[in-house]
């Protein structure tokens, strides 16, 4: 029996015997993020010996590890990465009034290179920038990057994995565009984040237009509709 087991491990498909493991970053969303993605960083700063063991295990990833796994279990890792790096830098400098506050002179908080990751010292600009956007042509992660401000879409209390990354994926698209202060069709006129003002390549492929990308999740058509940019809040997600 021993041997069938480990001939049968031997013919599983890389990336099912390489799956990395997210439960820790799961149970810090779990217990320091509510149902409307506001994070707890006071509780979380007191108590952050969890985040830290997941970013400390993610930075031991080598490339050679990650480039052996499938595409959905590598857009889960980095999404999770992003995300929690973006919580470690929150707690590090807490309490703060928003996560721009932290910018040097001239830089922004994003430039800073606090992101270890496959072997590299990166910031959240390149990871988001030169990683994954270039990489994983998949317009929702827009939806699950969360840059701890209240503009962003909210913060899942659960950690991404390779198994249900479609349906996680498609929830966050539902649940952002369904926060009307941010998304809504009122009228003749469509108000959108300026999250698709700024990515608006992302949404727009082949002949395929912001208001056409968004209309499966809108209550309304938005054909013809205009566009307006609706205001993005910089202050903190904070419980």
């Amino acid at each position: 029996m021993k041997t069938l087991l480990i001939l049968f491990a031997f013919f599983l498909p890389t990336s099912l015997l390489q799956a990395f493991d997210h439960s820790g970053f799961d149970s810090v969303l779990k217990r320091y993020v509510n149902d409307s993605g506001m994070v707890d960083y006071a509780g979380l700063r007191s108590n952050r010996s969890g985040l830290d063991a997941y970013l400390k295990s993610t930075a031991a990833v080598s490339k050679s590890t990650f480039d052996s796994w499938g595409a959905a279990e590598r857009l889960a890792f980095l999404i999770n990465v992003y995300n929690a790096e973006t919580l470690q830098y929150i707690v590090d400098n807490h309490p703060v009034a928003s996560i721009k506050k932290l910018g040097g002179l001239i830089s922004t908080p994003w430039d800073k290179k606090n992101v270890a990751l496959l072997g590299e010292e990166v910031s959240l600009n390149h990871l988001e920038h030169k990683v994954i956007r270039p990489n994983y042509a998949e317009p929702r992660i827009h939806f699950a990057l969360v840059c701890a401000a209240m503009g962003c879409p909210p913060l899942r209390n659960e950690a991404f994995t390779a198994a249900k990354l479609e349906s996680q994926l498609e929830n966050q698209a539902k649940v952002f565009l369904n926060q009307t202060a941010k998304n809504r069709l009122d009228g003749d006129t469509l108000y959108l984040s300026p999250i698709f003002k700024w990515y608006g390549d992302d949404f727009e492929k082949g002949d395929q237009s912001v208001s056409g990308y968004v209309d499966p999740f809108i209550d309304g058509p938005t054909s013809g509709k205009s566009i307006e940019w609706t205001e993005y809040d910089w202050s903190l997600n904070e419980q």
